[in-house]
């Protein structure tokens, strides 16, 4: 619902990052320059395959870019905020920033 006095509504939230796995991705990312697959699991944690949806979905919301190379005959997937990964992240922080300035109707 919005909040009439402040104009907030929680639902401009972005649901694409507000997923725990996405939105701890997005920290990570918002401040490496870049990080591969398995630098973001020792952080993020979860299973290979959970990690990778995640991921995918940032990606496909253009939010993430994925560099897929070879370091000696072993792929190797380097992933960093795109620009408008970078803007959506400032934005959804702004928007938590919102939430919480909130005062509770009757003064508490």
């Amino acid at each position: 619902m919005a909040d009439e006095a402040s104009g907030f509504d929680y639902r401009r939230i972005d649901d694409v990052i507000h997923g725990r796995v996405r939105l701890a991705a997005m920290a990570y990312l918002s401040g490496a320059v870049a990080a591969d697959f398995n630098e973001l699991k020792a952080h993020i944690g979860g299973t290979d395959g959970n990690l990778a949806t995640h991921l995918r979905k940032l990606e496909d919301a253009g939010y993430v870019d994925a560099e897929k190379r070879f370091v000696g005959r072993k792929p190797q997937t380097v992933y960093r905020l795109s620009p408008a990964g970078r803007e959506a992240w400032i934005l959804y922080l702004k928007r938590l920033e919102e939430l919480l300035a909130i005062k509770p109707a009757g003064g508490g």
